[in-house]
């Protein structure tokens, strides 16, 4: 089994978010990760930056500014 650590930047830090991740999902609020047997976990306004699959790490950046939802035409 494959499990990475979740890392994300952000201002010139590294935080670990989430060690053994075993799923990875874009949702409209950002990045959702989860672990075996613990509720997933959703970072708001990130986007991946990078997979290292020799080191076991996804990073993950911070957005500097939300994305802006379309407003439908009407």
């Amino acid at each position: 089994m494959c499990q990475m650590s979740i890392i994300v930047e952000k201002g010139g830090r590294e935080e670990v978010v989430l060690k053994n991740a075993a799923q990875l999902e874009t949702v409209e609020e950002g990045i959702k990760v989860s672990a075996l047997f613990e509720e997933p976990i959703i970072i708001a306004d990130a986007f991946v930056s990078r997979i290292d699959f020799l080191d076991g790490e996804v990073r993950l950046k911070r957005r500097t500014q939300p994305l802006m939802k379309k407003q439908a035409a009407g």
